[in-house]
């Protein structure tokens, strides 16, 4: 599963302090437009087709959940922000700075504002080498060539030298951790921002697979027959699933994000059994817990009930459209108690009711913050 799309940008700046433009221009896509996620050197080379100071290059990979035509518009908003002013004449120009869309996924696009990839890329050393830096398995998706290929025979013979380095903004946010889970209520978005994170920062994603419970779509239609199935075989797929996937090592990623965590049993089976149901699970349960391993950080994305409603009724899931808001508001209170009574687990309890984590990078930008600020203080 893909949360987000990937595209690679080029960057270039020949006037004013060449080194600050582009790494302005990077925090200001990161904060406000798509996570950047990695980053070339710096690469001077001699103006392109028309006389002018020598640029300064680089290239960047971004995420994002915009399309292509949006992150363009956003970018060419970035380019303003920047201070550049397209002239209205033929040509090439100096500027301040330049972003260009080099790929994006794997697509190829041709319309009237945007041709990905660029027609002309494969005959510029500025753009292929810091592409090479931050994709060296690249393959252009027309021409079906590596990197390497469109490096060897690219008829540009300008001198494109390397004059610096750069930092990725992300780094150091979830460095010495191994787990984390993120939880919240039904429709908070915990799926996605864990999704999110696992892509931006090379972890290991484990999900929830509650669209597999046969007993779901049943509950929700007569709770009180069906809820002890349903919260007994919820349990046991938690146990199994992160039993199994925090016991295997992955040498490629660098820690793993689950978007729960085994305690949510409790919490659900809290609200929906009756007393004596709830007892007999509380003792299975206990038994389950003390072999779980717990989180370096647990996350709760708090939202209100109102808000809530709305983002289940966006998503469209057909057996969540009769969810009542007294069932919601008992599942957080059930949480926020319970959290309360924690003292050795990590938690951090973040208040999402006005952020949009998936649609405004500003917003997802500051919750990772709160989550950084949060294990540099463990």
């Amino acid at each position: 599963m893909e949360f987000q799309n990937q595209a690679i940008l080029s960057l270039g700046s020949n006037q004013g302090n060449r080194s600050l433009n582009l790494t302005s221009c990077i925090d200001y896509i990161h904060n406000n437009i798509a996570t950047v996620v990695k980053t070339s050197a710096v690469y001077e080379t001699p103006a392109w087709g028309f006389t002018g100071d020598d640029f300064y290059n680089c290239a960047i990979i971004v995420h994002t959940h915009k399309s292509p035509e949006v992150l363009l518009e956003a970018l060419l908003s970035a380019e303003l922000q920047a201070g550049r002013i397209r002239a209205d004449v033929e040509g090439y120009q100096s500027r301040v700075i330049d972003v260009d869309i080099i790929a994006y996924n794997d697509e190829v696009i041709n319309s009237e504002s945007l041709i990905v990839p660029h027609p002309r890329m494969q005959e510029r050393n500025f753009v292929l080498l810091p592409l090479r830096d931050v994709a060296p398995q690249w393959v252009h998706p027309v021409l079906h060539k590596s990197i390497n290929e469109l490096i060897a025979i690219t008829p540009d013979d300008s001198l494109c030298k390397k004059a610096g380095s750069l930092n990725v903004p992300l780094q150091h946010t979830f460095g010495g951790i191994n787990y984390i889970a993120i939880e919240g209520n039904i429709g908070v978005g915990k799926t996605t921002l864990s999704g999110k994170i696992a892509e931006d920062f090379n972890a290991k994603l484990v999900l929830e697979r509650f669209a597999d419970n046969p007993f779901l779509p049943k509950f929700y239609k007569d709770q009180n027959r069906y809820a002890f199935s349903l919260e007994m075989s919820f349990l046991a797929d938690r146990y199994h699933q992160l039993s199994d996937d925090l016991a295997q090592f992955d040498l490629f990623r660098d820690f793993v994000v689950a978007d729960y965590h085994i305690f949510k049993s409790l919490i659900f089976s809290k609200v929906t059994l009756s007393e004596d149901e709830y007892r007999l699970y509380r003792k299975l349960f206990d038994i389950i817990y003390k072999e779980m391993p717990k989180p370096d950080l647990y996350v709760y994305l708090y939202q209100n009930t109102d808000r809530l409603l709305e983002q289940i009724k966006e998503r469209g899931r057909a057996y969540e459209q009769d969810i009542k808001s007294e069932y919601l508001e008992k599942i957080n209170r059930g949480y926020l108690d319970y959290l309360k009574m924690q003292p050795d687990l990590n938690v951090l309890i973040i208040d999402v009711t006005d952020k949009d984590f998936v649609r405004n990078q500003g917003d997802y930008i500051w919750v990772l913050n709160k989550i950084k600020e949060r294990l540099q203080q463990s």
